[in-house]
């Protein structure tokens, strides 16, 4: 269950205001006067605030409960300002475009990709396949995923592939993405930046239908995450 203990709003209140923020294509001020037309006087501040504390945490919970998705994975990367400079969001969705995962990073290395893949496999198990454009460091990043595999648990390792097209279902979902953020004109930290993206990429899912919905709206399906 996500805590909302010592708020000073209604946890219905405050799930509101985070969805909508994470959902559509709105700034901090425009929020606060949507919540100011619903009889609900909040600041931008706290409304950041919010957005920041709880989206990691309903991510967390989305993750856990996501429909199960396909062994075969498409990887990229997207890019976002946070201070001003463009750091590196990585993204993973399966054949049919289902998210697995995503992970904010200063740098786009070996390293970097190594930790993305090793998530992402933590969260989801072993893929079959990846496909990756022509980053060597992506690669790299794989091949050394591929090493540890080989030499622990089943000996599984997973097959590389470099093909632009494959990865056009990955380059249409980073829109959704894009879209939304477009609007923030940019992150002031790496911390807010690396958990508002994990709020609005819970967002996308619920978009995208990777919940048991049973009849529930999308907001609905939110609050339950958080439940």
């Amino acid at each position: 269950m996500v805590d909302f203990k010592g708020a000073h709003y209604p946890k219905s209140v405050i799930l509101f205001a985070v969805f909508f923020y994470l959902r559509y294509p709105v700034s901090y001020r425009d929020l606060e006067e949507i919540m100011e037309e619903r009889g609900v006087d909040v600041d931008h501040a706290t409304l950041n605030r919010w957005v920041v504390n709880y989206s990691p945490l309903i991510a967390a919970k989305a993750q856990a409960k996501k429909r199960p998705t396909a062994i075969s994975w498409r990887m990229d990367e997207t890019y976002i300002k946070v201070r001003g400079k463009w750091m590196y969001h990585y993204r993973a969705v399966d054949r049919d475009g289902q998210t697995l995962d995503f992970m904010l990073s200063e740098r786009r290395d070996k390293a970097a990709a190594r930790r993305f893949f090793r998530r992402a496999i933590g969260t989801n198990g072993v893929p079959d396949r990846v496909v990756i454009d022509k980053s060597g460091a992506n690669l790299a990043g794989l091949e050394a995923v591929n090493v540890i595999l080989k030499f622990t648990g089943t000996g599984q390792t997973i097959k590389v592939l470099q093909v632009k097209y494959l990865n056009n279902i990955l380059e249409q979902d980073h829109r959704f993405i894009k879209r939304i953020t477009g609007q923030m004109l940019g992150f002031k930290a790496f911390h807010s930046a690396s958990a508002t993206l994990e709020g609005i990429e819970t967002a996308h899912m619920i978009r995208k239908g990777q919940f048991d919905a049973n009849g529930s709206t999308a907001f609905q399906q939110f609050a339950q995450l958080a439940a």
